[in-house]
């Protein structure tokens, strides 16, 4: 006698062969650049600005703008300077580390690649012997363990593995160092202990779906003093620089940058910043996170060949998720991640390239929860495609 359960398993592992009929309405999963706000057309930008200097009235005023909005949908308190700055989150990174790092014992800490960068930069270009504590892709250091008396220079969110710190208990009020967050992706889709932080980086071509090759630098009164009260021993390159005659250069922080930014670039995000006023500012963008990556870990739990790379759901993105796939190789992967584009069913959502083999599906605030969803037959289908 044929066992009606065998058949059933059957009929189930068959099923994802038939390409699913519903696609989603904008299958932009790329974890940067990454998906416009929902009604964004070109044609909606504000293109006044173009052709003009960056540096005239309207061009400073545009910048400000930008600025301005930045601190309102962020909730920076108004003791915290703004900028923006080149060469996207890892220009904010460096300048600031090339800028500000010497002055105290430094710990470095990375559990992705990112955070691996900055190691390099501490340990090998600026050779300051940082104490380095890493973690394995999907795990996190221990944060009870951090010296509250080095500087400290961690990625809030690891966007290439998926893990994010928990919160911003781990660092001490009457810390001596200063805190670096690379936050590229975890602004306006996570809560920023403004308090707790004294340099925070990100770049708005993450969270914002904005273009790159921009950088935005926000700055603690901690971290203007260590600007204006320390020199360090390196040369420092022009587009580092954030002092004159050891005093800020308070323009960097009104719109007056360092190098010519794109005000097309500019004018992008400022529509996805007016875009995330309009829907009601912060907590608005970390309830679409939270929904979408909500929506994923329940395709996740549903499917046995699929899991988590950050395995604690305490440290587990909402915006980066990491997946793991059974079986996965590098061939695989990029296989699945063919199979999908190709049916214009999902963009870009290979894991990167020196993550685990896996998928990586960005949940951040411009994404819809409906295309998510619509998602999981779809991973469904490459996966038996690309394992048959």
């Amino acid at each position: 006698m044929t066992d009606p359960r065998s058949a059933d398993a059957a009929v189930a592992s068959a099923r994802p062969a038939t390409k699913p009929a519903k696609k989603p309405q904008r299958p932009h999963f790329s974890s940067g650049p990454c998906a416009k706000p929902p009604g964004w057309s070109p044609d909606r930008l504000d293109t006044s600005v173009l052709g003009r200097s960056h540096r005239s009235k309207l061009g400073k005023s545009r910048l400000q703008h930008a600025i301005d909005l930045t601190r309102e949908v962020l909730q920076v308190p108004d003791t915290h300077r703004i900028g923006i700055v080149p060469a996207s989150d890892t220009g904010a990174v460096e300048m600031a580390m090339w800028s500000m790092l010497g002055a105290r014992p430094v710990s470095v800490l990375a559990w992705e690649s990112f955070g691996e960068g900055w190691v390099t930069d501490a340990v090998k270009q600026l050779k300051i012997e940082p104490t380095v504590m890493k973690a394995d892709y999907g795990d996190i250091v221990d944060l009870t363990t951090v010296n509250p008396d080095h500087d400290v220079i961690f990625t809030w969110n690891g966007t290439t593995s998926g893990v994010r710190v928990p919160n911003g208990d781990w660092i001490a009020d009457d810390r001596q160092g200063l805190t670096f967050a690379d936050a590229t992706s975890a602004v306006f889709a996570m809560e920023m202990p403004w308090d707790k932080l004294d340099v925070t980086t990100f770049s708005w071509q993450k969270v914002m779906g904005g273009e790159g090759g921009h950088g935005v630098l926000i700055l603690s009164p901690r971290a203007v003093e260590r600007l204006e009260s320390y020199t360090p021993a390196w040369p420092m390159p022009k587009i580092f620089r954030m002092t004159k005659s050891g005093k800020l250069i308070d323009g960097i922080f009104k719109g007056e940058t360092i190098n010519t930014p794109s005000m097309l670039a500019v004018e992008d995000y400022i529509f996805a910043l007016e875009w995330a006023r309009g829907i009601g500012g912060l907590n608005a963008l970390i309830a679409r996170s939270t929904a979408n990556a909500t929506a994923l870990g329940r395709i996740v739990e549903a499917r046995d060949w699929l899991g988590h790379l950050a395995t604690d759901p305490a440290t587990r993105s909402n915006t980066s998720v990491c997946l793991t796939v059974e079986g996965a190789d590098e061939a695989l992967i990029k296989k699945m991640a063919a199979l999908l584009e190709g049916e214009d069913a999902a963009y870009d959502v290979a894991g990167y390239r020196d993550a685990p083999p896996g998928l990586r599906i960005w949940c951040g605030a411009t994404v819809d929860t409906a295309d998510i969803e619509a998602l999981g037959p779809w991973l469904d289908w490459a996966y038996a495609q690309a394992t048959a």
